[in-house]
């Protein structure tokens, strides 16, 4: 019985050690604040892991309240990434008591910012249309003139410098796994080369179309594709405005003609069909946050196609 004990224990034995190598290379856990950088990550990650968000979809992260299982997440997790105290307001309190990496990635090096009411003025008025930029409505107290826009995934620049980042930290992490996070980095890199050019296309024939928006949320789409919104139809909450400024509203809709007005799912404002209703503006969506963009490599240009489908598929129309 021996030789078969002597085997039983070898066998034993190297399931032991396939265990231990298994748990010494298993996938490094990475927990994004919003889809967007969950996307960015899932691009990185690609073949090694998967990583997880931490709003559920439709939630705002400006204002999310956190479950004791959210709370239990964001301190398990291998490296977590937020946009910042900009977006995410709710987010330091909760990091004050974790002990491994997180990075707001509004700080990171050569991130491009901008802040609301940059640029209202630096486009050529050569056309028709009245590029006022209006503001209608109360300022979202996140959105005040000065204050930093935190939409800055929406940039393709800083969208690289986000990857960036996480493959380093990803290579430190888990070292076996570094060549394959530098390959999908640049895998990543090349597919931006190749879709920027096809979203500058499709876009371009749309700079001079007037578009309003619900939510100030698409500045750095917007710049970096030549386009600019009219006027923004803030308004704060579930307040509803009252008569004299909805006519305030319509009446600037009525004076720029045919235009698009679009918000954002999963909810349409209330006021949205009252403030159309007879006008020749159409109603349409921008989802700035991905929502139905799949979680693979290539979600984070789905995203992007996504906003350029959506906004030539209503102004290609004007």
């Amino acid at each position: 019985m021996l030789p078969r004990l002597r085997h039983v224990s070898s066998l034993a034995l190297s399931l032991g050690l396939l265990f231990s190598a298994a748990v010494a290379h298993a996938d490094v856990r990475v927990l994004t604040s919003i889809k967007p950088l969950q996307l960015i990550a899932a691009a990185v990650q690609e073949g090694a892991g998967e990583p997880d968000v931490l709003l559920p979809p439709g939630a705002s992260p400006h204002h999310y309240a956190l479950r004791p299982s959210d709370m239990r997440r964001v301190q398990d997790v291998d490296l977590l990434y937020w946009i910042g105290p900009d977006m995410e307001s709710f987010m330091p309190r909760v990091l004050a008591t974790r002990e491994k990496p997180s990075v707001a990635v509004q700080s990171l090096p050569d991130m491009t910012l901008r802040h609301f009411g940059e640029g209202e003025h630096d486009h050529g008025d050569d056309h028709d249309h009245d590029h006022d930029h209006d503001q209608l409505g109360e300022h979202d107290h996140d959105h005040r003139p000065g204050s930093l826009d935190a939409h800055l995934w929406l940039l393709p620049a800083n969208a690289r410098v986000i990857a960036a980042r996480m493959a380093a930290d990803l290579s430190q992490a888990d070292p076996a796994n570094a060549d394959r996070y530098a390959a999908n980095l640049r895998a990543f890199g090349e597919r931006l080369d190749a879709l920027e050019p096809r979203l500058q296309a499709q876009l371009k024939p749309l700079a001079t179309k007037p578009f309003f928006v619900f939510h100030e949320a698409f500045d750095y789409f917007e710049a970096a594709y030549g386009l600019k919104h009219v006027g923004v139809f803030s308004v704060a909450g579930e307040v509803q405005p009252g008569a004299q400024h909805v006519a305030a509203m319509r009446e600037h809709l009525q004076r720029v003609g045919p235009s698009c007005v679009f918000s954002e799912p999963p909810l349409r404002p209330r006021l949205a069909e009252t403030l159309t209703a007879g006008l020749p503006a159409t109603l349409a969506e921008l989802d700035a946050m991905g929502a139905t963009a799949p979680i693979d490599a290539s979600g984070y240009e789905s995203l992007l196609q996504g906003l350029a489908d959506g906004l030539s598929g209503c102004l290609g129309k004007l």
